[in-house]
């Protein structure tokens, strides 16, 4: 349960841990000379030469080194939080460099989800693996050694009965490991279950409520509850088993060492004071290690979650690249395709040139691919076949930095973060004064909704819920303009909001056309109307390219898709 990559997690937290170990190993110190005062107290006051003041000192004795004990006690503690606190803020900075490292097609090596689990409950249980298990490891391991090094002063044949027996706890450990190690691992496998069937059921409740599948959902939840309660008591009669086992051997040692000592004492060999103080002191013997032992379940928790986080840390990172956006900043496809599985292609041969300072639409019916070539542009995903450039340069040999510099791209679920408005503008720009940021808010028309508030302090709430859906979506635009990058894709971002905020955002994005190059995804023709080129997609496919007229002219797909839009929109008109 300890290996040199687990050690080499510590960091500045190595310290800490044998800082931790340094004061508990005093504490004992202390405790020893504590039990050597009360063995003479006693046996002074059973052989009848005490003196009136020896109660006093005894008294004073006593209050000193348990009072030093406590500070010891105290400075073990600290260490301890010291240490794991260490240990979390450097995994975390790992796993966030990690992340870095990945870049944004992060996604093609692990899921988003297990990236939480890592980041949040595996550092957790690490942090509780350095901060309680480890030090009690080292511990365990040196307080024996000095007991025995004490008590064989005494008596040698008592010192090496009592130290023979401690072996036999992590034995007894040893013993259930392997049973334990599967056990906890199913353990964990139900619990992520269970939440992951929770977490689901709770943001879908407003769903499952208007379908009334709430019943089915719960009786499914409480089965998968009966897995998990199945599987920890399960788990707590391991660890109850192995207590008892451990306390079997630590009782047990503690009465053979008592024993062996009481027989010397008859015999001759060892004083009353020495029989006292091995009576007194042999327990601690085993105590360190019975507490080890009780850790043992946080070590198997530690183990297994440093195996997901090494996981993490071990994800192939593609050699970086350093290459930037030329002074071209046209965007280029040539046989484009793309998979997130082997054996089905969501991109198809696609051809498409974006030419810089044009306005150009992509649209198609809703699955044919459209926002996955979006993503494809914005370097989410780099496992493509075919070729995509700016300019010169392949998408692929481009720095991140510089293509997150080159091109903004905005959502129907771009994130509005919890802050300050001024915090959530800042963002898309960090120089950027009061003054611009009231700019891109009144080409937005949020200026006389933030002023009605608290300005630019005006405070928002996790994805913007204290905000209309449209609100919220011209807020992201605001944020979009000051970036101020060259390319700008807007993938169905005026999805889902009301018809006012939608012809306000289409305004911005046709001014915007004007002096950018633009890149509209868009399900309503009505917006793409004055692209300079608009492509259509059909299965993954290029089908139709033109302008607008010129695609109405050829009566394909993309006249069928607007002869139907203009049918519902004037359905009821006249």
């Amino acid at each position: 349960m300890i290996n040199k990559r687990i050690f080499a997690l510590m960091g500045k937290s190595k310290k800490y841990v044998w800082m931790n170990v340094v004061f508990q190993w005093l504490s004992e110190g202390l405790n020893i000379g504590m039990m050597a005062v009360l063995s003479i107290f006693i046996a002074n006051l059973f052989e009848k030469r005490l003196h009136a003041n020896d109660f006093g000192i005894l008294g004073m004795s006593i209050s000193i080194v348990l009072f030093l004990r406590y500070l010891c006690i105290q400075a073990a503690g600290r260490m301890s939080f010291l240490s794991s606190k260490e240990v979390k803020v450097s995994l975390r900075e790992l796993i966030y460099q990690k992340m870095l490292d990945l870049g944004a097609s992060y996604k093609e090596k692990t899921e988003t989800s297990k990236v939480m689990a890592v980041a949040v409950e595996g550092v957790d249980q690490l942090k509780t693996y350095f901060g309680s298990y480890l030090p009690q490891f080292f511990y365990a391991m040196l307080v024996p050694l000095t007991l025995f090094a004490v008590v064989s002063l005494i008596s040698l044949k008592s010192a090496a009965i009592l130290f023979i027996c401690v072996p036999l706890i992590p034995i007894s450990i040893a013993a259930v490991q392997t049973w334990a190690k599967k056990l906890l691992a199913k353990y964990w496998g139900e619990y992520s279950s269970l939440k992951d069937t929770f977490l689901e059921n709770l943001q879908g409740l407003t769903t499952l409520k208007i379908y009334q599948a709430d019943e089915y959902k719960n009786k499914k939840m409480n089965e998968e509850a009966e897995k998990f309660r199945q599987i920890t008591m399960k788990v707590l009669y391991m660890q109850l088993n192995s207590i008892t086992i451990m306390d079997l051997v630590a009782y047990g040692g503690t009465a053979l060492g008592i024993i062996m000592a009481v027989c010397q004492f008859q015999d001759g060999m060892i004083s009353l004071k020495g029989c006292l103080f091995i009576i007194l002191i042999s327990a601690d013997f085993f105590i360190p290690m019975r507490l080890l032992g009780s850790y043992f379940h946080i070590a198997m928790n530690g183990v297994a979650a440093s195996e997901t986080i090494f996981y993490l840390l071990d994800l192939e990172v593609e050699d970086s690249v350093s290459e930037e956006v030329k002074d071209d900043y046209t965007i280029e496809c040539e046989n484009l395709s793309f998979s997130y599985e082997n054996d089905q292609d969501v991109i198809q041969h696609v051809n498409m040139k974006i030419p810089m300072g044009s306005f150009v639409s992509i649209v198609g019916k809703s699955g044919c691919g459209k926002s996955t070539l979006s993503s494809i542009l914005m370097g989410k995903y780099k496992n493509v076949q075919g070729l995509v450039k700016i300019g010169d340069t392949q998408l692929n040999n481009l720095s991140e930095k510089s293509l997150m510099e080159t091109i903004t791209y905005v959502s129907f679920q771009s994130y509005v973060f919890k802050g300050t408005v001024r915090e959530n503008l800042l963002m898309g720009n960090p120089s950027a004064s009061d003054q611009d940021l009231w700019h891109a808010i009144e080409q937005v028309n949020l200026k006389d909704f933030l002023k009605s508030e608290n300005g630019l302090e005006t405070f928002l709430m996790e994805r913007g819920s204290n905000l209309s859906g449209g609100q919220r979506q011209r807020l992201c635009l605001a944020r979009a303009l000051l970036h101020e990058s060259k390319i700008y894709i807007f993938d169905e971002a005026t999805s889902n909001i009301d018809v006012e905020s939608e012809n306000d955002i289409m305004q911005i994005i046709h001014q915007l056309a004007k002096i950018k190059t633009v890149v509209l995804i868009s399900h309503r023709l009505a917006n793409v109307i004055d692209s300079d080129v608009i492509y259509v997609m059909d299965e993954g496919r290029i089908v139709e390219s033109g302008n607008h007229q010129q695609l109405l002219d050829l009566k394909g797909s993309y006249y069928e898709l607007w002869q139907s839009q203009q049918s519902l929109e004037n359905y009821g008109k006249e």
